[in-house]
């Protein structure tokens, strides 16, 4: 991948994180948390997300660890406070799959919009839309799936889980210098592209 590349792959991954996030900030609106709107983050506008540390900062580091073959980042998490939610224990699942959810449904109606106007950026984009959604429902704090996983626990356990969360990117660092995630994420990737039924 060259510059033009990363550019490229880098304003993909903006679009998909701005759907990831915006659906976990109306997920939780719609169970009682309204800080999201507050804040300005109900919204598709991709400035509202970005996040120094994790939008700008680890996709180009990561281009430059992989050399160019891989992009990768994310955008400032959706604050949510769960003293507002109805039901926390409860709502907080339905706020961490959200985010993954939105991006597989948002990879499924580009994958019929594909096949009426076939351009290699909706591939790219799809790609870009299922990684991001198997990568967050990796139960690493602070990645939607741990949410998921700090919901199910018992009171408990789901405490002493999420101590791990300042340590979580760390762990997640060392996962790809390892080159686990390629076991980890990509034939669950894999999978779901062919289910769609793109050709990548």
């Amino acid at each position: 991948m060259d510059i033009l590349g990363f550019i490229a792959s880098f304003a993909l991954l903006i679009i998909a994180m701005t759907v990831h996030e915006f659906a976990h900030g109306w997920v939780a609106y719609k169970l009682g948390d309204p800080t999201a709107k507050y804040l300005g983050r109900l919204t598709l506008n991709p400035l509202a997300h970005i996040d120094l540390l994790g939008t700008i900062i680890m996709p180009l580091m990561l281009f430059i660890a992989t050399s160019g073959r891989f992009v990768f980042g994310a955008a400032k998490p959706v604050p949510i406070d769960y003293r507002a939610l109805r039901n926390p224990k409860r709502d907080i699942i339905w706020i961490g799959i959200s985010g993954p959810l939105a991006n597989f449904i948002f990879a499924f109606l580009l994958s019929i919009l594909i096949r009426f106007i076939p351009l290699a950026l909706f591939a790219h984009l799809i790609l870009i839309n299922v990684v991001l959604g198997v990568f967050n429902l990796l139960p690493i704090p602070p990645l939607d799936g741990s949410r998921i996983v700090e919901g199910l626990l018992p009171l408990n356990l789901a405490y002493r889980y999420m101590r791990i969360e300042p340590y979580g990117f760390i762990i997640l660092m060392a996962l790809i210098w390892l080159g686990a995630l390629d076991f980890l994420i990509w034939p669950t990737v894999i999978l779901i592209i062919r289910l769609l039924g793109i050709n990548i």
